[in-house]
């Protein structure tokens, strides 16, 4: 037996693609699961693994990606990269991790060891249940996604409304260990401050008006499982320190209860508002900030991943169960040159209307509502004006209306159309400010 079956057989009790590489790129011995996944042509010691994985000429940091082997010679220790790798299914996103294998007596690095893990996060695939994208954009999101999946970490998802945050927070839990368990999304923008707390932690009966009888919380609900909280920038600031209370204790209380409970769950945040900012402007709390913000994924907007539309609006042609419609080539120029400030929820909007629209199996242009290029929207507006704070428009004209404004309260609560608590609270935010 030579020493290159030795190694096979050793490369053999990996599950996964493996290989050994040499210091140029060759592969110098591969295991049955990567001959299985790229073929049996691989000539030992001929093929370089780029040529084999991606097609290239010539290394993947040439070619403009992220080489493991490259970043391990130059560091000396292990890495990971996600890359995109054809196989005879055609391309796959995969993970690949790579190990310098050191000479024992001079430290020098001699081989590399690389292993290749298919992902279950994304596809290039339109016809794929998972997330779909092939744009750089998309794929350094989707990296960020495989490394937090596995663990407990808390991952605040930003972006623009319409990316779909929910369904990566769906991913990174179809990923981690508590896949088995539920996933509970919180919408919190759509909670009144006076039912947040009961909707959370739950509630005894007769805790307040209205509570007839017990009811557990979306934390009791999320128990082994994940808990996530969408536009997390809209819980009010009494709120915030309940929340702040819970993650740091693990511990909760219904209201009108009397006894503790445990949580368990792991958290995702998602928000499109900057939470820095509103730090910086005393609405969110900093310490609360840092507790939530330990891992930041940014999800591009659609603009940003020009390539991926063609395959989205296939993707959404699918979910609709329009799998024999097609997308004329006017169209799909029509979509690529559009704006997209609703994102992909935007896109599939247009997609469902197309549908309607259309007479036989393809989308025109015709079917299509007027799009507008981002050159032309930003035209449009006029001369640039300088750009101010929102809230800081707010202030300016609650000063203005509680100047001007000779009634109570409650009455001008309601006339603003808010809470009288929020208005109380608005107005306290205004006496903190010194300008």
């Amino acid at each position: 037996m030579t020493d290159s079956d030795d190694l096979k057989g050793l490369l053999n009790c990996l599950d996964e693609p493996a290989i050994l590489l040499g210091l140029d790129y060759r592969v110098l011995v591969a295991n049955d699961a990567y001959r299985d996944t790229y073929g049996d042509h691989i000539d030992q010691g001929r093929h370089h693994c780029y040529e084999v994985s991606h097609g290239y000429t010539q290394p993947c940091d040439l070619a403009g990606e992220t080489c493991p082997l490259k970043h391990s010679q130059t560091t000396g220790r292990n890495s990971r990269v996600l890359h995109i790798h054809h196989t005879p299914r055609g391309k796959e996103y995969v993970n690949v991790e790579m190990w310098p294998v050191k000479d024992p007596t001079s430290g020098q690095i001699k081989y590399f060891l690389e292993r290749m893990r298919p992902s279950d996060a994304g596809s290039v695939d339109s016809a794929a249940d998972r997330l779909v994208g092939e744009s750089p954009a998309f794929q350094h999101m989707l990296a960020l996604v495989e490394r937090a999946a596995p663990s407990e970490t808390t991952v605040m998802l930003l972006g623009e409304t319409g990316t779909g945050k929910e369904l990566v927070a769906q991913t990174i839990h179809r990923l981690s260990q508590r896949r088995d368990k539920p996933f509970v999304p919180v919408e919190c923008a759509g909670l009144p401050e006076t039912l947040f707390e009961s909707e959370l932690f739950g509630h005894e009966k007769g805790a307040f008006t209205g509570a007839t009888s017990r009811r557990d919380g979306l934390v009791d609900a999320a128990n082994g499982g994940t808990l996530f909280l969408d536009e997390i920038g809209e819980v009010p600031p009494a709120e915030q320190v309940k929340l702040l209370r819970l993650l740091e204790t693990r511990r909760y209380r219904p209201v009108g209860g009397t006894e503790w409970k445990e949580a368990d769950f792991r958290l995702i945040c998602a928000t499109h508002r900057s939470l820095r900012d509103m730090v910086a402007a005393g609405t969110f709390r900093e310490d609360l900030y840092y507790r939530l913000n330990v891992l930041e994924v940014e999800l591009p907007p659609l603009r940003e991943r020009v390539e991926d539309i063609e395959r989205l609006a296939t993707s959404i042609l699918r979910r609709l169960g329009a799998n024999n419609m097609r997308i004329s080539d006017e169209a799909l120029a029509a979509l690529e040159q559009h704006d997209f400030p609703g994102n992909v929820r935007e896109l599939r909007n247009i997609i469902e209307r197309a549908l309607l629209l259309a007479d036989d199996d393809c989308i025109d242009v015709t079917h299509l509502p007027p799009l507008q290029r981002h050159s032309e929207a930003t035209a449009s507006i006029g001369p640039t004006v300088d750009v101010e704070p929102l809230d800081l428009h707010e202030r300016r004209y609650l000063r203005k209306v509680l100047a001007t404004t000779k009634v109570g309260r409650r009455e001008l609560a309601q006339r603003l159309g808010i809470s009288e608590r929020a208005l109380y609270r608005k107005i306290a935010a205004l006496d903190a400010d010194p300008d």
